[in-house]
């Protein structure tokens, strides 16, 4: 059973919630700067709705895909393709984690607050649909970054309501472009055998080169976004937060260096380490910003 659980959590990266769990968390900062605002239980509820709403996504994203995984030399040594894992296990894991959604939304509803739970099926309904997206878009990773864009303003729901929703909006709209160019970067990987496949991305249609230009401009709106949300969030977020956008900007470029239209060699470490690290940056900073508070 353990071991069962440890392939099922390596199945669906469960280390790289890392990606939107920080952006969720500093939405749900800023919506607590509302005097008498902050419940622990509704931080609670936030976590465990994360964990459980990605769960959900990666592992249907796994079963939707497998037959594709099995023929790319890149994702041959899946879990499902190799036979690690069964698809009934992995079913039975989609359909337990999608259940600790919805019941987790329910944790907002001491608070009076049931936007949560009215939404948690159409959440889950639109982030599995992304798995299908390659199918018939090349768009599919502005699909990708729309479904990450649902953490920090379901965060900012799941604690206000729909009260003052530009903030987390905008908040919302630099994951949706950094996740974008980030996985246009990632899908340069599978270019020929997308093509092979019939499969939709920018780099199957458009070619590596321009795939690069494409996720640089989406990232350069990422940092216009962030730097909006400096006017937005005004006066919670000042000098701290604008010197930590800067040093996200630093590294946006430094990710782009590493790829290069002859050398995809380092998107991996582009793909999990830098933008790991941006996402737990800004966390950080807006956290020291609300404590320093200049």
């Amino acid at each position: 059973m353990i071991l069962a659980m440890r392939k099922l959590l390596a199945m669906i990266r469960f280390s790289h919630t890392v990606f939107a769990l920080p952006f969720a968390l500093l939405s749900a900062v800023l919506a607590w700067q509302k005097p008498g605002s902050f419940r622990w239980l509704d931080l609670l509820g936030i976590l465990l709705c994360m964990v459980f709403a990605r769960s959900t996504a990666m592992a249907f994203n796994r079963l939707a895909d497998r037959r594709y995984d099995a023929l790319n030399p890149r994702t041959a040594s899946r879990h499902l393709p190799t036979g690690q894992l069964t698809s009934p296990i992995v079913w039975i894991f989609t359909l337990v984690c999608a259940a600790g959604f919805v019941l987790s939304t329910l944790l907002f509803l001491p608070s009076g607050n049931a936007w949560p739970f009215y939404l948690s099926v159409p959440v889950l309904l639109f982030i599995c649909g992304y798995s299908f997206a390659k199918r018939f878009t090349y768009l599919c990773h502005v699909w990708l970054g729309a479904a990450l864009l649902l953490a920090p303003l379901a965060a900012w729901i799941a604690i206000r309501g729909l009260e003052d929703l530009a903030t987390p909006f905008v908040l919302g709209l630099a994951v949706l472009f950094w996740v974008t160019g980030f996985d246009i970067l990632y899908a340069c990987q599978d270019l020929e055998f997308d093509r092979r496949a019939k499969l939709s991305s920018v780099p199957a249609k458009f070619g590596v080169l321009a795939s690069l230009r494409v996720a640089l401009f989406c990232h350069v709106l990422m940092l216009g976004c962030l730097a909006t949300l400096y006017w937005f969030a005004w006066p919670v977020l000042k000098a701290i937060y604008l010197t930590g956008v800067l040093a996200v900007a630093i590294l946006i470029a430094y990710e782009h260096w590493l790829v290069r239209p002859d050398d995809l060699s380092r998107v991996n470490e582009a793909f999990f380490k830098v933008n790991g690290v941006i996402s737990v940056w800004l966390l950080v900073v807006v956290l020291l910003q609300v404590v320093l508070r200049f």
